[in-house]
């Protein structure tokens, strides 16, 4: 395309359905719908009949760029229906099955050219396609009961593991090494099975029974032994960090996909809350190109705005045609045996 202070350019594409939705938020196909809508690029998009090509029976769009739109277009993007506008052909070509006639030709130039709300066009705000995917969290609830099936869990866990395995290449060292890790093993077995076999729905009060044992053990061992010790409990305390934070379950994270035109707040309180009041708003996880919470992306769900109910046919005419079938292949048998 041409700079504007050239006079503008105006370029048609021919794609399939996939870039129209393609891609999570911040991906690489959402960031080039982004880059297209945000500066206002984008016109038109034509959905065309599907078999109109020859190798090919999907349904394809036309995308209509311009960075010289019409005043009445800026901001705007026109979505238009043209699935209907064909003709069968009297003989196909390969998947090619139907044609455009010069009168769906015509309707669907007419449609574009005028620019109105009709059964088959729809004019939407740039943004309208733009949402904010945020990151939910819940928080993490455990219970802890050093019983014997949660012991034998421990010698599971790769970092405990990992203590009897030497990368050493001095063949004495590394047996030296693995004979030491293989001890510390058994020192923590032997003490896990010293904890009280009741079970804790606080993991604040385990880690008081746990600390009486005088483990010296690293960060991840110690990540590792409370990891085979504990369950996902909802009836337990919630887990908090050293700040007395909430600590997030990765289990129950989940993501919500807020419209541009929407405060997150507002979203969240009436979507969210009502639903697990327990439930708050990861921060941390920003759009990289403005900083914002939440990933910024784009995508046109086509069929979504064009979508017409219709209603599932009557059980009497499904029942009919279900017997009429089965006499059709009964008959079908009989010519077979007889």
């Amino acid at each position: 395309m041409t700079h504007p202070e050239d006079g503008g350019g105006r370029v048609a594409i021919v794609m399939n359905g996939s870039p129209l939705f393609t891609g999570d938020a911040g991906s690489g196909e959402s960031e080039i719908r982004r880059w297209i809508l945000e500066n206002d690029w984008l016109e038109t998009i034509v959905a065309l009949p599907e078999q109109l090509f020859y190798n090919t029976g999907i349904a394809t769009y036309i995308w209509i760029l311009s960075n010289h739109k019409t005043v009445e277009r800026k901001g705007t993007v026109q979505l238009l229906d043209a699935t209907s506008f064909w003709k069968p052909m009297r003989k196909s070509l390969g998947n090619k099955r139907r044609e455009m006639s010069e009168e769906d030709l015509k309707h669907a130039t007419t449609e574009y050219r005028d620019f109105k709300a009709s059964e088959h066009s729809k004019i939407f705000a740039s943004t309208d396609f733009g949402y904010r995917k945020i990151t939910v969290e819940r928080p993490l609830r455990l219970n802890f009961q050093a019983s014997e099936e949660r012991i034998e869990r421990v010698k599971e866990q790769s970092a405990f593991i990992n203590l009897a395995i030497s990368k050493k290449k001095d063949k004495k060292e590394k047996t030296k090494e693995e004979k030491e890790g293989q001890k510390e093993q058994e020192a923590i077995l032997t003490a896990l099975k010293n904890l009280p076999k009741s079970l804790f729905k606080d993991r604040s009060l385990f880690e008081v029974e746990f600390n009486k044992l005088d483990l010296s053990v690293s960060a991840p061992i110690k990540k590792a032994i409370f990891t085979a010790l504990s369950e996902q409990d909802e009836t337990a305390e919630i887990c908090r960090d050293k700040n007395g934070d909430p600590e997030p379950d990765p289990d129950l994270r989940d993501t919500e996909n807020v419209p541009l035109d929407e405060e997150i707040k507002t979203f969240f309180d009436r979507e969210v809350a009502p639903h697990v009041p327990d439930a708050w708003i990861n921060t941390n996880v920003r759009d990289e190109k403005n900083g914002e919470v939440g990933k910024v992306g784009y995508e046109i769900n086509f069929n979504r705005y064009f979508y017409e109910y219709k209603p599932p046919r009557d059980l009497k005419e499904i029942e009919a045609e279900i017997k009429t079938l089965e006499k059709e292949i009964m008959d079908m048998l009989k010519e077979v045996t007889e």
